[in-house]
């Protein structure tokens, strides 16, 4: 299973690395139930990792992804977007059936 990493998502996770002083930092993407749409992304800034994790690498920054949110973003790319209602990590998720108007909730293909 594969996750990528978009060139604005690797600069922005490195750019809050500078920010916080700490260069070690990387992305944690989790999926959680909930949300309008039954599932959510959250986003956490970590530097530790746990025996089931995989991580995807790009340019020196990771993104790390649980073994149970894996299956959920298999093929997934992950972006960083800063338009004009706001800047946030996007998630663009092949397995996603429909998701809310802010990209933070989704439902699942059947």
């Amino acid at each position: 299973m594969t996750i990528t990493l978009t060139e604005s998502c690797v600069k922005q996770i490195k750019a809050l690395r500078d920010k916080q002083g700490k260069p070690d930092l990387n992305l944690r993407l989790i999926v959680d139930g909930g949300g309008c749409q039954g599932f959510e992304y959250r986003f956490d800034l970590t530097k530790t990792t746990e025996d089931d994790d995989s991580i995807f690498e790009k340019d020196g920054v990771a993104v790390i992804v649980d073994s149970i949110s894996l299956p959920y973003l298999a093929g997934s790319e992950i972006d960083y977007i800063d338009d004009l209602i706001g800047a946030a990590f996007k998630v663009n998720n092949p397995n996603a059936d429909s998701s809310c108007g802010c990209g933070t909730s989704f439902s699942m293909k059947d």
